[in-house]
């Protein structure tokens, strides 16, 4: 009698651990984890002038914030990033869907062009306004040892001279990929830290992060 009543008391065990288990919530396996984005902070460089650079990963990020720290009252905020492969006999192909920011306790994707295009009328101004921004803090980075042909950028001007909007950025080589990047704004406020993350569209092992402070 006492070795029955044991053996279902260890029955009954095992079914409540494999239960809890099944129902345990499963980490997204895309997605960067806690440690992932302190390290990133760790390795990223404060160039200065909102300027923010990681050439530590197998995709070289730099990502300068100059422009959205001006904006933080718009509806979107654009960011202009700049990407290589770390690598250059690696080719690396990095997908808009594929950009994700960090922030807080949120995963920010960037919107489609068609969804910025019915919301947010002002794309040139912000185009014309980066331009004339200094860059001294940006071109402070690794991009120096990199070429940044005209290429289809993400989130093009609505004008006749813009190009179609694209949606992978290429690198190979000494090539690279720049673009604007939106994102629709959840609340940016100056002092907030944001991890943004890049990886290629095939290779999740090619994955890179850098930190920005909005400041």
């Amino acid at each position: 009698m006492k070795a029955s009543r044991f053996i279902l008391i260890v029955v009954a065990a095992v079914s409540l651990a494999t239960a809890v288990f099944a129902l345990s919530p499963k980490v997204p396996q895309d997605l960067p984890s806690e440690p992932a984005a302190r390290q990133a902070d760790s390795v990223t460089k404060d160039l200065g002038l909102g300027a923010f650079a990681n050439d530590k990963g197998p995709i070289l990020l730099a990502i300068d914030t100059s422009l959205a720290v001006r904006t933080l009252d718009s509806p979107y905020v654009m960011f202009y990033a700049f990407m290589a492969s770390k690598d250059m006999n690696q080719n690396v192909t990095v997908a808009a869907k594929d950009i994700v920011v960090l922030y807080k306790d949120q995963v920010l994707t960037m919107p489609t062009v068609k969804e910025l295009r019915a919301n947010y009328g002002a794309v040139i101004r912000d185009a014309t306004l980066y331009r004339e921004l200094g860059k001294e803090g940006i071109n402070a980075s690794w991009i120096k040892l990199y070429d940044f042909p005209r290429a289809p950028v993400f989130f093009p001007r609505l004008d006749l001279r813009s190009d179609l909007a694209a949606d992978y950025g290429h690198m190979y080589g000494v090539r690279g990929f720049r673009t604007p990047l939106y994102f629709k704004n959840p609340g940016f406020q100056k002092g907030d830290k944001l991890v943004f993350v890049v990886r290629d569209e095939k290779n999740p092992k090619l994955t890179s992060e850098c930190t920005v402070v909005l400041k």
